[in-house]
């Protein structure tokens, strides 16, 4: 047998995680959904194992993100995600209490299986709160359990699981926070109900909620940062208007005003980018799973998806549009700053020149001075020669020179001049070329 990759057992459970359960109605489902952040996530899992110990049940394996078990009157369902943590109860209904939902009277919910203090204490902000009922079609009056359930001007109706099966909602939040669906269950064909086709329905169901609520969580920020971009756009025009106008003793302040409008965008990019990203992932999720449960609509109401659709699809355009103007802000930034820049550099270059000029100017100068006093010194240095070699003749004139000294200072300027001028030259050319 070949090596085996040490994630290879890991990587292959995956397609196995968080699988649906068979679910047999009637049945209630209470599912919360709760924000939390990474100490409260941590929290959540130690307030699992203290009601599996209450009854006597082992806590859920270290690292373990999906737990399910069955308690003395309902089944739990925990699962630990990202940035939330989802608790589902799970409790199957009586006959008396399907009546009571006929008359629009919901039986107790099925979280309040749980105990109240530890059900009130669950780590995190409760995000999502929804109570679903999965009652046989002949149980009781579908039509008359809907007016009394849900609001006629917005409640959904749409037919699931291959046309057997009708699901409706009206997607309002009522007095204890929460949410309603009711799935009126076929027990005959076509496309009789399963107990695993009905705990598909039911987790896509529980899914669609909990996406809708988790993609949602970028539209408070996305009307931030709109407010803002409107702003920051108004300022990048008056820059731009300014560095057209400018004068060089602008151009700092300028440039002051460009790099801290760019830093407040990066810092507001930076805030915002994830939560965006992760709204965009949680939407296409919602309508894969709305997807998934294949839905017609009933005639005279609107589907679940068209709900979505006119409701959702809105508030997703509105964080793609913060996200697509804060791109583009950034570049217009960088386009400024360099046209900004590219005045600056031009400037910089115009002076540069001046100055190589000016240094041209001074370095001819000093040229010509150097020739005059390079003349100077030519009579200089011949002059004290000649005066040398008068001492000189003076002297020889006593041991015999035939020819006077003026005489011969005379004939020797040239010659002194000459050769003072040359040796000045050839001093010149070796410092030149050294």
């Amino acid at each position: 047998m070949p090596n085996m990759h040490p994630l290879r057992a890991e990587l292959h459970q995956e397609v196995h995680a968080r699988p649906p359960e068979a679910l047999a109605a009637p049945l209630a489902v209470s599912h919360h959904v709760m924000w939390a952040d990474a100490d409260a996530r941590a929290q959540s899992r130690t307030h699992l194992a203290e009601l599996l110990a209450g009854a006597g049940l082992d806590a859920p394996p270290a690292g373990a993100n999906f737990f399910r078990a069955e308690l003395q009157s309902f089944g739990l369902r925990w699962e630990q995600h990202t940035e939330f943590v989802s608790w589902t109860f799970l409790h199957p209904m009586q006959p008396d209490e399907v009546f009571a939902l006929q008359c629009g009277e919901p039986p107790p919910a099925a979280a309040l299986q749980v105990p109240a203090a530890w059900r009130q204490a669950l780590p995190g902000e409760c995000l999502t709160l929804l109570h679903l009922w999965a009652v046989p079609r002949q149980a009781l009056d579908g039509a008359a359990t809907v007016r009394v359930l849900f609001d006629p001007d917005s409640v959904t109706g749409s037919t699931v699981i291959s046309g057997s099966s009708d699901l409706h909602t009206d997607m309002h939040l009522h007095a204890d926070g929460s949410i309603r669906m009711l799935v009126l269950v076929g027990e005959s064909a076509p496309g009789k109900v399963s107990p695993r086709r009905l705990g598909r329905l039911v987790q896509r169901l529980l899914d669609i909620e909990t996406y809708r609520m988790a993609a949602l969580m970028g539209l408070p920020a996305a009307r931030e940062s709109l407010a803002w971009l409107a702003q920051g756009e108004s300022e990048l025009a008056r820059l731009a208007q300014a560095v057209r106008q400018a004068m060089p003793q602008d151009e700092p302040a300028l440039l002051d005003r460009l790099t801290r409008l760019a830093a407040e965008l990066e810092g507001r990019y930076a805030a915002t980018h994830t939560r965006f990203s992760a709204s965009a992932a949680y939407f296409s999720m919602v309508e894969q799973r709305l997807a998934d449960i294949a839905e017609t609509r009933i005639a005279g109401m609107q589907s679940l998806h068209d709900f979505m659709q006119r409701r959702l699809t809105p508030a997703m355009l509105t964080c793609r549009s913060a996200e697509r103007r804060q791109a583009a802000l950034s570049q217009r930034i960088e386009r400024v700053s360099g046209l900004l820049r590219t005045r600056v550099e031009v400037e910089q270059q115009q002076s540069s020149r001046e100055l190589l000029a000016g240094m041209n100017r001074r370095q001819d100068l000093q040229l010509k001075l150097q020739s005059t006093v390079e003349g100077l010194s030519v009579a200089a240095i011949s002059y004290y020669v000649l005066g040398l070699l008068a001492y000189v003749l003076k002297g020889a004139q006593k041991l015999g020179w035939p020819f006077s000294v003026e005489a011969s200072i005379a004939v020797a300027v040239p010659l002194v001049i000459a050769t003072v001028w040359w040796s000045m030259r050839q001093l010149h050319r070796r410092i030149v070329g050294h």
